[in-house]
């Protein structure tokens, strides 16, 4: 996929490591270095594009109904925020934290990162060599611990009703942390993976043989970290001023159409349970009054057929004013997004 003409000469000879569409021809793309976004034409300014170099001393992201907001702080230089849409956070925030922790030293040169991976107040970043792992409402900031390969003799997962524990024996000590149980599956298979792979062992049966740790007997327990019942989800934070905004009258929108399908519901419903019931209590009445004649029979077969067209009429009625409800639902829906967009683009400073 070639590149806009004027993101291409933002990069120069820059390499480009990963690149994440953000919707429509907006793109961000990440060098080694920076990340870069590319905003195409919209409706009040032209094609533009921002930088974010990877030194930063602090990481932050809160989370929206429809955008997430990262937040790099870089000390006395200050700090820069970048919106992107929420369905594209961990595309863009996997690519970016790797760029970080190779600018900010921690990971080495060649070192791959394997997978990230955020549990509310906890991030875990794999790669090839270690475990980092982060404590706190910040994605990544200086507080941050690392866990080589090399100084591991085991690995083991401990699965409960609510989060799964991941056990590292390190350094003859081990630390436990806690994974959701709807995410513990990814965790256990990259990390195993990494691990394995840098020992070169084909599971971690071999790697507990290979430092003599097949029992688990004389561990000492050190639980230095411990979540409980295990972290939330993908925490759902507060947003700044303006994802507070786009939330307000996103919200608003959305009361709207539950109003407008509420209505039209309610009121079908209604007319048809009056309808029914007029039906019922006529049939009723007929067969209470008229004594068992053929005459009676006669009236009894005429009524059937126009109760069964009455319904007839309100199911056809019902049909159309759901489908008129759909329709509105359909605008609604879109002139949504164009407030949306127009917000956005506002917030961006078009």
């Amino acid at each position: 996929m070639s590149l806009p003409e004027l993101l291409a000469e933002a990069l120069g000879d820059e390499s480009v490591v990963a690149e994440v569409p953000l919707g429509g021809e907006d793109v961000l793309v990440v060098t080694p270095t920076r990340t870069v976004v590319y905003r195409a034409d919209g409706l009040l300014s032209d094609e533009s594009t921002a930088s974010y170099a990877h030194e930063v001393e602090r990481l932050s992201m809160t989370t929206g109904r429809r955008k997430a907001k990262l937040t790099l702080e870089y000390g006395l230089d200050g700090t820069k925020k970048l919106a992107v849409p929420v369905t594209r956070v961990d595309a863009v925030l996997h690519p970016m934290m790797a760029g970080i922790l190779s600018a900010v030293g921690v990971t080495d040169s060649g070192e791959a990162v394997k997978k990230t991976f955020r549990f509310s107040d906890l991030t875990l970043v794999i790669t090839s060599h270690r475990l980092v792992k982060h404590i706190g409402s910040a994605v990544w900031s200086t507080e941050y611990e690392a866990f080589r390969y090399g100084d591991l003799t085991n690995l083991d997962f401990e699965e409960g009703n609510v989060a799964t524990t991941v056990v590292l024996t390190h350094n003859g000590r081990q630390e436990r942390l806690k994974a959701p149980n709807d995410e513990a599956r990814a965790v256990r298979e990259a990390l195993t993976a990494a691990v394995c792979a840098f020992h070169d062992v084909e599971n971690l049966a071999e790697l507990r043989s290979l430092f003599g740790d097949e029992t688990a007997d004389d561990r000492g327990d050190v639980d230095r970290f411990d979540f409980g019942d295990g972290p939330d989800p993908l925490s759902a934070q507060p947003t700044a001023d303006s994802d507070a905004q786009t939330a307000t009258i996103s919200t608003e929108t959305g009361d709207s159409e539950s109003t407008a399908e509420g209505m039209g519901v309610e009121t079908d419903v209604d007319t048809v349970a009056g309808a029914n019931s007029v039906a019922d209590s006529t049939g009723g009445s007929e067969t209470v009054s008229t004594p068992s004649t053929g005459a009676q029979s006669g009236s009894s077969a005429t009524a059937a057929p126009d109760a069964v067209d009455g319904n007839a009429a309100l199911a056809e009625r019902l049909d159309e004013l759901t489908a008129a409800v759909e329709h509105q639902e359909q605008e609604l829906a879109r002139q949504a997004d164009l407030i949306e967009t127009l917000i956005e683009e506002l917030r961006r400073g078009r």
